[in-house]
């Protein structure tokens, strides 16, 4: 089983973990975040976030989410990835969470590939409730 880790700004990958815990009514296993606040020192959490990469690998992969590209969490998981072995996605969202873990017994390219696809699919715009008028 692929194993993520989810490095955020703040309390995101908490929230995200508790949404798709509620989502998917399970338990998430294989499954760690990292939370990156503005008081933190990035050099000094980069340790702790390659042991959780370590703890989370059995062997298949490790798949690394963040939120956004060229922030703080994103330049900490590209200094984390090894090609064919950990991999990092950014623009995390409750669907490219979802998504990933419905595939995550597949092989780690798959997992990367659905990781974007549901990241983007799960992206539009809701069109307006309309109700259906009783007398007509």
């Amino acid at each position: 089983m692929i194993g993520i880790l989810i490095i955020t700004h703040g309390t995101l990958g908490e929230s995200l973990i508790h949404c798709a815990s509620h989502v998917l009514n399970k338990r998430l296993s294989q499954l760690k975040q990292l939370g990156i606040t503005a008081q933190d020192d990035p050099a000094l959490l980069l340790p702790q976030a390659r042991n959780m990469v370590k703890e989370l690998n059995d062997s298949d992969g490790v798949l690394i989410l963040t939120d956004m590209y060229g922030g703080t969490p994103s330049n900490m998981a590209a200094k984390l990835v090894i090609p064919g072995k950990v991999e990092a996605v950014a623009g995390i969202n409750l669907p490219m969470l979802i998504r990933v873990l419905t595939y995550r017994e597949r092989d780690l390219d798959t997992i990367v590939t659905k990781a974007v696809s549901g990241g983007c699919e799960g992206v539009l715009r809701v069109p307006m409730f309309k109700l259906q008028n009783a007398a007509s």
